[in-house]
């Protein structure tokens, strides 16, 4: 699909997507590979500002005014809410919504509490949903998309993950029961990463990222180019395409 342009006094309006956690790592590619592609985009970020900022001034300095920022903290329903009505103040429009912002951590069965529970759910569940509601409005005016950015974990749970399990497979449903709620409108896809960069504060440790390199039947680990390129496809190119998932994951899904 190429770029929507519409002409209103001789100003080129292109598509607008907003990428939620878009500051750093997979959101960041995400971001960068769709401005490529023309899109203009808005990078949310909770505490990440100065790599939001950065990666702002760096897009807009390749094409002017294609870039802006959005703090908020996803686990606050009204920040949600504003989120996306701020987004689409920023440049007239909103065309789609990535879901990426995700918290990622262990929880052992014996120590998950409310705290752990409200702030795994609420981020890589709730938070999506309640931006989805959002900005149906907009999206439907033009018959936009959403993707979420889900894990292969999800179907086949990573032990001692449980919470974290739980809120990918709830998200992985969302994506398929609202691929029917909103269609024909919006389409709805999901795209779920396997080992594609390994979490920056070490919880998997050297001997375990052998292990599980070793059940990767393309024997590496991904980067996340190849994420943001499964988004973008799912927003430019699949347009008969909703309700489904991309596994990027060089296979491991069907090795498990």
């Amino acid at each position: 699909m190429t770029n929507d342009i519409d002409i209103s006094g001789g100003i080129q309006q292109h598509r607008v997507a907003l990428v939620t956690g878009g500051a750093r790592r997979i959101g960041a590619a995400i971001v960068r590979r769709l401005h490529c592609a023309g899109w203009r985009v808005i990078i949310h970020y909770r505490a990440s500002r100065e790599d939001a900022e950065r990666l702002a001034n760096e897009l807009n300095a390749q094409r002017p005014n294609s870039a802006a920022t959005l703090q908020g903290d996803l686990l606050a329903l009204d920040t949600v809410v504003n989120l996306v009505a701020q987004a689409v103040g920023l440049f007239g429009r909103l065309d789609a919504l990535v879901n990426n912002a995700s918290t990622f951590y262990p929880t052992a069965i014996e120590e998950i509490n409310e705290q752990v529970w409200s702030d795994l759910i609420g981020s890589n569940l709730k938070a999506p949903l309640w931006l989805s509601q959002a900005a149906v409005p907009s999206l439907r005016a033009r018959s936009g998309s959403i993707v979420n950015i889900t894990d292969i974990h999800a179907e086949r749970p990573l032990p001692g993950y449980v919470v974290y399990n739980i809120a990918k497979a709830g998200l992985a449903a969302m994506t398929r029961a609202l691929a029917i709620d909103l269609a024909p409108d919006i389409r709805v896809n999901a795209v779920a990463p396997g080992s594609i960069e390994w979490p920056a504060d070490g919880q998997i440790d050297p001997v375990s990222r052998v292990q599980l390199l070793s059940r990767i039947p393309l024997a590496r680990e991904g980067g996340v180019g190849q994420i943001a390129e499964a988004v973008k496809y799912l927003l430019d190119d699949a347009q008969f395409v909703t309700g489904q998932t991309i596994n990027v994951d060089g296979g491991r899904s069907v090795a498990l």
